[in-house]
C-alpha cells in the first residue's frame, strides 16, 4: 500500500458516499471463525468453492522464497520482483490463462505488470481484480501486497480448475510500481482506449488484507464492493470504510472505472471500537511491520483474515463473472478397453467415472452383450461420479472362442456407457508364459530400455532403489523437463492373465493439494494406462496393470515424465515385471 497523506478529491467523495451506504452496519460483532467453507445463505448465482487458505500461504512462502534469495526484499526494478512475477506468470499460464507481460516503461527497471485473462464471457462486461506485486526496498513485502497477490492468485487457479460456465468476463492484474506511487497501474489504464476502459465495469483492489492487528475495510460503491459487504454480512464480519491512503483503486477510479479497495488496515491505530468488534489490540497499528524489515512469513501474517479475505475474493469473482450450475453429468470408461480369456478362466478391467458438470451423482454399473458362459460382475457395482470399479468377465470351460463387444453402462441422473471387446481363445494353449521384461531392476545397465540420459544409474537419496544398486529416476529436477523410459516385448497369445507390475515411489516439493503440475504417465502402445501426479505422494507402492488386451501384440511399455519450470517431483520405478501366465 502507497504510504502518503488522503487530500481532498474525488477519492474523498467515493470514501464518504460509501461511508453513508455502511451507516446501517452494526457496530460491534464478535470475530467469525475463520471459513472453511463458501456461504449459502446470500448467494445469487454459483456458490464458489472453498479457497483452501494453506494453498494461499504457499504462494506466500514462495514470494518470501524469492525475496530471501533476491537481496531481502521485491521492489520494482530489482531481481525480487522480476523472480516474483515470473512465479506467478507460470502458475496462470500453467493453469490455462492468457497471460500478458506489460512491460511498464515508467517504472524503475521497465518492471512487468502481469495480466491475466481467463478465456470466456463477454467481454464488454469485464470485471477486474488486482494488487501490487512489488514491494518497499525494506523487506520481503508479505502483508504489503503479498498477502493480495497470493490470494488472487489462488482464486485465479480455483476458477481454472472448477471452469463454469462464464457470462461476463474476468481479468486479474498484478501491478508493478505501486509503492513509487502507483505507476504500473496507472500505466496500465493510460494503455487503454476509451472502448476498453468503458468494458471494465468494476475494478477491486486487494491491497494489506492479512495485517495482524487488522480490522475488515472495503472502500468504494462499485458492483465488486458491493459483493465483498455482502459476503462478509453472510459470514457475520462487519466491514468500515477505511481512511487511510492509498491504493491502485485510484489509478482506475481517476480514469472513470468504478473502484474500490479492499484492505485489513495499514499504519493507522486501531480504537477500542474497532478492537471490540474484530478483536485485536486497541492503541496498536492494525500492521506493526508496515512497510518494514520485520513484513515477513509466516510471523506477520493473519490467517483468518487472509481465508476470509480469499474466500470473499472468490464470491465476488463467481456472483459477478459465472453463469448458471451446468446439469450434473459424468462420464464412463474402460482401461484397457479389450482383453483376451482361456474358456475357463477370466479377465478384469477397471471402470472409471468422472464428474464433467455440475455435482458428483451414484452411478449404478451394468453389462450387456456377453455371450454364453460369458458373465460380468462389477465390484463396486455403484460408485460416486470420480471413483472407479473393477469389471471381473468370467467364463466357463464351454465359452465358445470368438470375439465379442460387451458394452458397460453407468446410470445416473443420465446413462453413459462404454464398450470392451472379449476375445475367447480357441483351444491352442497358452505358450510363451514366464517373465517378459528384460533387466526387469535396471541392475544390467540400460539395455533392453530406452531412456533418456542419467534415468537408469546407481542412484542415492531420493532416487534410491527399492531393491539392489539401481534404479529408474524420472524428473527431480525443479525445472522445464520431460523425461522418458520405455521397452518393447511381444506377447504369446492363449494366455490367461498378462500382468504388468512395478514399484513405484513419488516425492515432491511442490505444495499444492488441488493441481497437477508435475505428471507421469504410464502407456502401452498408445493407450494410456495410468497418470500420477505431485498429488499422489507415496513410498514405494506396488503398481499392477493387465495388459490382456494386448495378447499376440508387440507391444510398448513407456514412461513419460513432465515437470514444469519449480518446485521438482521425483518419479522412481524398480523391480517391474510383464508376467504372462
Amino acid at each position: 500500500m502507497r504510504a502518503r497523506t488522503v487530500t481532498a478529491g474525488p477519492a474523498l467523495a467515493v470514501f464518504a458516499a460509501a461511508l453513508i451506504t455502511l451507516s446501517a452496519q452494526p457496530a460491534a460483532a464478535q470475530p467469525a471463525a475463520a471459513l472453511t467453507h463458501a456461504p449459502t445463505s446470500t448467494a445469487t448465482l454459483l456458490a464458489p468453492p472453498a479457497i483452501d487458505v494453506n494453498n494461499v500461504k504457499a504462494h506466500l512462502q514462495q514470494l518470501q522464497t524469492i525475496a530471501s534469495g533476491n537481496g531481502g526484499n521485491r521492489a520494482t526494478g530489482t531481481a525480487g520482483h522480476t523472480a516474483s512475477v515470473a512465479y506467478v506468470q507460470q502458475k496462470l499460464q500453467a493453469a490455462g490463462f492468457t497471460v500478458t507481460l506489460q512491460t511498464c516503461t515508467t517504472c524503475n527497471g521497465s518492471a512487468k505488470n502481469v495480466i491475466a485473462d481467463w478465456p470466456g464471457g463477454d467481454t464488454n462486461n469485464t470485471y477486474m481484480f488486482g494488487g501490487h506485486l512489488d514491494g518497499v526496498s525494506a523487506g520481503p513485502g508479505i502483508n504489503d501486497d503479498g498477502s493480495g497477490t497470493s490470494a488472487l492468485l489462488e482464486v485465479a487457479l480455483r476458477l481454472a480448475a472448477t471452469n463454469p460456465a462464464m457470462a461476463k468476463h474476468v481479468r486479474f492484474g498484478w501491478w508493478a510500481g505501486e509503492e513509487q506511487g502507483l505507476i504500473g497501474s496507472k500505466f496500465y489504464v493510460n494503455s487503454l482506449t476509451s472502448a476498453q476502459r468503458t468494458a471494465i465495469k468494476a475494478y477491486g483492489t486487494f491491497d494489506m488484507i492479512a495485517s495482524t492487528n487488522g480490522g475488515y475495510f472495503i472502500t468504494g460503491t462499485d458492483a465488486i464492493s458491493v459483493k465483498l459487504r455482502e459476503y462478509f454480512t453472510s459470514i457475520s464480519v462487519p466491514t468500515e470504510t477505511s481512511t487511510e491512503c492509498c491504493s491502485d483503486d485510484g489509478s482506475f477510479r481517476n480514469a472513470g472505472i468504478p473502484s474500490s479497495l479492499s484492505s485489513t488496515g495499514a499504519s493507522y491505530t486501531k480504537t477500542s471500537s474497532q478492537a471490540t468488534k474484530w478483536g485485536g489490540t486497541a492503541g496498536s497499528a492494525f500492521d506493526p511491520c508496515y512497510h518494514r524489515a520485520c513484513d515477513t512469513y509466516p510471523s506477520n501474517v493473519n490467517t483468518t483474515s487472509l481465508g476470509r479475505y480469499a474466500n470473499a475474493i472468490a464470491y465476488a469473482v463467481w456472483n459477478l463473472t459465472t453463469g448458471t450450475a451446468p446439469a450434473n453429468d459424468f462420464s464412463v470408461s474402460l482401461s484397457p478397453t479389450a482383453g483376451s480369456v482361456n474358456p475357463g478362466s477370466a479377465v478384469t478391467a477397471t471402470v472409471n467415472t468422472a464428474t464433467v458438470s455440475g455435482s458428483a451423482q451414484s452411478v449404478s454399473l451394468s453389462a450387456s452383450g456377453a455371450p454364453s458362459g460369458v458373465s460380468v460382475g462389477f465390484s463396486p457395482s455403484s460408485v460416486t461420479s470420480g471413483g472407479s470399479s473393477t469389471m471381473t468377465v468370467s467364463t466357463t470351460a464351454s465359452a465358445a472362442p470368438g470375439t465379442y463387444t460387451i458394452t458397460v453402462t453407468g446410470t445416473g441422473s443420465v446413462t453413459h456407457s462404454a464398450t470392451y471387446t472379449l476375445t475367447v481363445n480357441g483351444t491352442g494353449g497358452c505358450t510363451g508364459a514366464g517373465q517378459k521384461l528384460g533387466n526387469a531392476g535396471f541392475e544390467s545397465g540400460t539395455t533392453p530400455w530406452t531412456a533418456s540420459s542419467g534415468v537408469i544409474a546407481a542412484h542415492t537419496g531420493t532416487g534410491a532403489p527399492r531393491t539392489g544398486t539401481r534404479s529408474a529416476w524420472l524428473l527431480g529436477n525443479g525445472s522445464t523437463s520431460t523425461e522418458t523410459l520405455s521397452q518393447t516385448v511381444t506377447l504369446p497369445s492363449g494366455c490367461s492373465s498378462y500382468t504388468l507390475s512395478f514399484y513405484l515411489k513419488i516425492t515432491t516439493a511442490e505444495t499444492t493439494s488441488t493441481i497437477q503440475y508435475d505428471k507421469l504417465t504410464l502407456q502401452a502402445n498408445s493407450t494410456t494406462l495410468q497418470v500420477y501426479s505431485n498429488l499422489n505422494v507415496s513410498g514405494y507402492t506396488l503398481r499392477t496393470f493387465s495388459l490382456s488386451a494386448f495378447a499376440g501384440q508387440t507391444v510398448t511399455i513407456k514412461f513419460t515424465g513432465v515437470e514444469d519450470s519449480s518446485l521438482q517431483t521425483s518419479f522412481v520405478v524398480d523391480d517391474t515385471s510383464l508376467t504372462v501366465a
